[in-house]
């Protein structure tokens, strides 16, 4: 399956899509607390769009290991201030959220019309969440993690992790499809509940994921295992992420979700004309 549907209308991801990520939090791991006023948001989604983006991904409540709590309502109001704010100036740009909350993505979506709902627990966090993305219809990206973000980096362990994150994957996949939803992104989950060597493991052996029949997402955007594997730091880790986004789409990802718009799209455009022999 390489297309999702929103608002009745399908969205193709044959051609990999890059989804732009817009951080309304003061403490995410690289970019927290620079978009907070309106007039910063809008600067970030202006460049979001004019970048090429296809999709924007906002979030309200960091869940890097060791992020400070965020209540329910302190994170529909951050989120419902930001997509407003989208569907004012470019309503016809998909919007994702990023929350683990179903209270969350079922207010969003019927005060603000249809979101992506892209929930970092796959559904762990919050027993209410399958039902509600069922009933809603939107599109839900399921991701993997092993535990929560308060404790997920405590020594993950696994006996083997792209088996494990499948069997994770085809349980969950089985109770979304017995409640008649089929609507469903996969996200290995990168960084959450992992290894630097248990991320590298699932990267590579990503094709073992194509044949669930879901789109693929990548969030691999500066993350842990690019800076600490270089010796680096997140502001210094754009050339690596662009590194492992193209490895992603050369494995078969249709959707990179990233920090760095332009340089994620121009990765998009010459792993497509490499493989249409331009």
């Amino acid at each position: 399956m390489t297309e999702i549907v929103l608002e009745g209308e399908k969205i193709s991801l044959e051609s990999p899509v890059v989804m732009g990520i817009l951080n309304v939090t003061p403490d995410s791991f690289y970019d927290g607390g620079k978009y907070t006023s309106e007039l910063k948001i809008m600067e970030r989604v202006d460049e979001i769009v004019e970048q090429g983006a296809g999709i924007i991904d906002v979030g309200a409540y960091s869940t890097r290991s060791g992020a400070a709590f965020v209540d329910e309502k302190e994170e529909l109001s951050r989120l419902s201030f930001a997509v407003e704010l989208i569907r004012k100036y470019h309503p016809r740009v998909p919007v994702s959220i990023d929350t683990f909350r179903a209270g969350v993505a079922r207010e969003i979506n019927h005060c603000l019309g249809p979101v992506i709902v892209n929930d970092i627990s796959g559904g762990t966090m919050d027993d209410k969440m399958f039902e509600t993305v069922a009933e809603l219809g939107v599109p839900y990206i399921l991701m993997h993690i092993q535990g929560t973000p308060k404790d997920m980096q405590v020594n993950p362990h696994y006996e083997d992790v792209v088996r494990e994150v499948r069997a994770f994957f085809t349980e969950r996949i089985a109770r979304l499809n017995a409640l008649g939803f089929n609507n469903i992104i996969l996200d290995q989950g990168f960084g959450f509940g992992k290894t630097v060597g248990h991320n590298y493991q699932l990267l590579d052996k990503m094709e073992s994921f194509l044949d669930l029949g879901y789109p693929l997402l990548v969030g691999i955007s500066r993350k842990t295992m690019i800076w600490r594997l270089l010796e680096i730091t997140p502001k210094e880790a754009l050339n690596g992420t662009t590194v492992l986004n193209t490895i992603s789409l050369l494995k078969g990802a249709n959707i990179l979700r990233v920090h760095d718009v332009r340089e994620a799209v121009e990765a998009v455009k010459i792993v497509k004309a490499m493989k249409m022999g331009l």
